[in-house]
């Protein structure tokens, strides 16, 4: 039997899916180990292994492929633990990097300037120059680079990045840059933006590439140890990596395209979205998962997850394209505190897993979310993780005590409801940034919760939005581990044609377009993918003449723009600009700016077994009661054991549904159902759960 294993490493819990060929899930989580991650990675497969009555060799020889998400880049971006590195550009702008668009992200606060990936003194110049239509106007010093090369190596830089102006309209200046590099240090990483974005907006071509040069080293170092680990394991499976665009890519390719993999995690959540909206026939959802130290949403709209070319991490600009995820420091880990203007307040400082919250009984004393969770009867620590965390009642309680209560002068379940709101009240406006702020009306999604607290506050956050339909996997606490089995390969090329739409040369658009579709077939046949498993996706930037930025419109076709697919793709761009910004110019002069290519390559998807109706009547899963927090007072609440439930199986709240990993909570407005796929659907209590459904399909329509 061959195994597919699918693993997430998040700030508090590594998380692990282990689906067989029929389809059968597993889940295993282990505490993260942030000084080694490898660590919690093998303790999780140990895991797996040993539930298996296996040795880990014996299992690993049973694993086909691991997925695995990372934040190794994540990590070293946001703790400045990336590689020592250089820089390279064109005479004469040395400083465009650090002065990046020149503009104050937050006019009305004061704060620091962001932090440096490469301080000045490791950006170093070279004579050359190449126009706007490619010409070389001065031919590059190859002294210069020597120079800069010999100064670089005094300075033990790990990684050098290079970007000269306009590169991507004549790449020849820096591919002889790169060779040059490569002869004089040897062993150092080295980013050409020519590789890593060649597109316009020196700036954030300039920023994407040097971060490309900053993680790059970290990356490849972890994924030289979890091979070499696995080898020596007798491994025979394909290892991928989970990138920012929700696809994956070889580990090879990954230490090459590291900046790929800066939101490699949480990229999961919206895959696993589509997988599970569509068992239902929902294509419009919106995923969110509440993992230890933040929440992460992502829209998704007729089954394809929004992409945005437009990230950021730590402040600093990713341009190539990425999953449109949007994250608040608002996890179980995250720490409530009162501000100087004695308000309450939760994050983003999370207590991580070490020590973790008080009530995990490993020393941690600051009051967290998850501490809330547990003095408002909402958690039940027998069947937190299979009762592998010593749960500390006392350290809990005096924790928001000392850190809020005390304060606010209130008791300490007072406070911790308060805890509770705020962070629901934090999650719902984070849902309103990927909906209402893009133009989308979240009454029209079904919610899609993830994490092993996420539906705990599912529930008030719906409410909040009058999101009708609550959707919450049985593996909701993987569920990026989850969307990590279901990801295809995917990689995506981006080449520049500034030029009005009535003055394009359709000739010149589409050997581009053919150029890029052949190094993506070329790209996924690497990481053996057969013919009849490719998939190339084609789209253009546009935008009306005269505007800074421009929107992402899909091609129709196969890559082969005519008079036809062009006014089809101007129309397309009247849509979508109307939806995004509230107006379109029909009639106005468009330019097109990019030209862009998706290649992809399909994977096997795990089966989704259905299973056959039982009844309404869910007290055979019922295994007792405790008071739980509801509506400003403790009630005696219903427990129930959610393994146990069976489709069809129906409770009205107040209830708590316990899982090993996921806890359930069913306020007193709220129902909740067992599903067809014995996942559940939670609802307001005055709906009837086949009109709702029916509604929210109509709606899509």
């Amino acid at each position: 039997m061959g195994y597919r294993v699918g693993v997430d490493v998040g700030g508090t819990f590594t998380d692990f899916l282990v689906s067989d060929d029929s389809g059968n899930a597993e889940i295993y989580k282990t505490s993260t180990t942030p000084k080694d991650p490898t660590i919690g990675f093998f303790r999780g497969l140990e895991k797996a292994a040993d539930a298996h009555k296996l040795s880990l060799d014996d299992f690993l020889l049973q694993v086909d492929t691991i997925v695995h998400g990372t934040t190794i880049t994540t990590n070293a971006t946001l703790t400045g633990d990336g590689a020592v590195t250089g820089f390279i550009t064109t005479d004469g702008f040395r400083d465009v990097l650090n002065m990046r668009r020149g503009l104050r992200e937050r006019q009305f606060e004061k704060y620091e300037a962001p932090p440096l990936l490469v301080p000045r003194h490791r950006v170093m110049t070279v004579r050359e120059r190449i126009n706007v239509e490619g010409e070389i106007l001065t031919a590059l010093n190859e002294e210069d680079v020597r120079t800069a090369a010999e100064y670089f190596r005094e300075q033990a830089v790990e990684a050098v990045a290079v970007s000269l102006l306009w590169s991507f309209r004549n790449p020849v200046h820096e591919q002889r840059i790169g060779e040059i590099l490569a002869e004089a240090l040897p062993g150092v990483y080295v980013s050409l933006s020519i590789d890593i974005l060649p597109q316009i907006r020196v700036y954030e071509r300039n920023s994407t590439t040097a971060l490309n040069a900053y993680v790059g080293p970290v990356l490849t170092r972890y994924l030289s140890r979890l091979q070499e680990e696995l080898t020596r394991r007798k491994f025979g499976g394909q290892l991928l990596i989970m990138q920012s665009n929700g696809g994956v890519m070889s580990p090879q390719l990954a230490q090459r395209f590291a900046s790929n993999t800066l939101l490699s995690g949480p990229a999961g959540a919206p895959m696993a979205g589509v997988f599970y909206g569509e068992t239902h026939g929902f294509k419009n959802v919106i995923t969110v998962d509440m993992g230890g130290t933040s929440f992460d949403v992502a829209l998704v709209k007729d089954a394809q997850p929004t992409v945005t070319t437009e990230g950021v991490i730590d402040e600093h600009r990713i341009a190539s394209p990425i999953l449109d995820i949007h994250t608040v420091g608002a996890g179980g880990g995250s720490v409530a505190w009162v501000n100087s203007g004695g308000l309450l307040a939760v994050g983003p400082k999370s207590a991580g897993a070490e020590p973790g919250p008080a009530c995990y009984g490993r020393g941690g004393t600051l009051a967290t979310v998850t501490d809330a969770q547990y003095l408002l009867g909402y958690l039940d620590p027998s069947f937190f993780e299979k009762g592998e965390l010593t749960f500390d009642a006392e350290a809990s309680k005096r924790a928001i005590e000392e850190n809020v209560a005390s304060i606010l002068k209130m008791n300490a379940v007072s406070a911790a409801d308060g805890i509770y709101q705020l962070v629901n009240n934090n999650m719902a406006a984070a849902l309103g940034v990927v909906s209402v702020e893009r133009g989308y009306d979240p009454r029209e999604f079904v919610l899609i919760v993830a994490g092993g607290a996420g539906p705990i506050h599912a529930a008030p956050i719906a409410r909040e939005l009058e999101i009708p339909l609550i959707l919450i996997p049985r593996e909701s606490s993987v569920f990026c581990a989850a969307g990590m089995l279901i990801s295809d390969l995917k990689h995506d090329y981006v080449r520049t044609y500034a030029v009005e739409v009535k003055n394009i040369n359709l000739t010149e658009v589409n050997t581009i377009y053919a150029e890029m579709a052949d190094t993506a077939r070329e790209t996924l046949k690497t990481e053996n993918v057969p013919d009849e498993k490719i998939e190339i996706v084609y789209s253009a930037d546009l935008r009306y003449v005269g505007q800074f930025n421009e929107v992402e419109v899909p091609l129709s076709g196969e890559g082969s723009l005519n008079d036809e697919v062009l006014s089809q793709l101007c129309s397309a761009f009247n849509q979508r600009h109307d939806t995004l910004y509230g107006y379109s110019m029909d009639g106005a002069e468009m330019e097109l700016i990019n030209l862009r290519v998706s290649g992809r390559g399909k994977t096997s998807k795990p089966n989704q077994d259905s299973y056959p109706y039982a009844n309404e009547d869910s007290s055979s899963a019922l295994i007792g009661e405790r008071q739980a927090y509801f509506e400003d007072r403790f009630q005696s609440t219903p427990v129930y054991d959610g393994l146990k439930l069976e489709n069809g199986n129906t409770l009205a709240g107040p209830a708590i549904v316990v899982q090993p990993t996921t806890t359930i909570v069913v306020p007193p407005d709220f129902a909740l159902m067992c599903d067809e796929f014995n996942n559940y659907l939670m609802y307001p209590r005055d709906e009837d759960i086949k009109s709702l459904c029916q509604s929210l399909l109509q709606v899509e329509k």
